[in-house]
C-alpha cells in the first residue's frame, strides 16, 4: 500500500512539473483621448478572470486605460500568445503598455 502512495505521489509530481505553461490571454483595442481628439490602436496582457469574454475584458481594459486619461472605444479580439507578433508593429508604443 505504501508503494503505491508514494507511486501516485510521484505521478502526480511529474504530471504538475510537465505540465504545459499555460498561455498567456490578450486582447486588442481601440481608444481614444479628447480635446484634442486622439486615437490608438494597442494590445493589453489580461488576466485569465478577463477573458472569458469580450465584455469582461472590456471591464478590465477601461479601468487600466483611464488610469492615463483613455477610454476604451471597443475591444477587436482575443487572443493567446501565438497573436502577439503580428499585432507588435501595428500597436507601436502602445504594445502591452497597459
Amino acid at each position: 500500500m505504501k508503494q503505491i502512495l508514494l507511486s501516485l505521489t510521484f505521478a502526480c509530481a511529474v504530471a504538475a512539473v510537465a505540465a504545459p505553461a499555460q498561455a498567456g490571454c490578450y486582447a486588442d483595442y481601440k481608444a481614444k483621448r479628447d480635446d484634442p481628439l486622439k486615437l490608438h490602436y494597442g494590445v493589453i496582457e489580461l488576466p485569465d478572470t478577463a477573458c472569458a469574454n469580450k465584455a469582461a475584458a472590456a471591464r478590465q481594459v477601461s479601468a487600466r486605460l483611464a488610469t492615463d486619461g483613455w477610454v476604451l472605444l471597443n475591444v477587436l479580439s482575443l487572443f493567446d500568445a501565438d497573436g502577439l507578433e503580428k499585432r507588435k508593429q501595428s500597436a507601436g508604443q502602445f504594445f502591452l503598455r497597459y
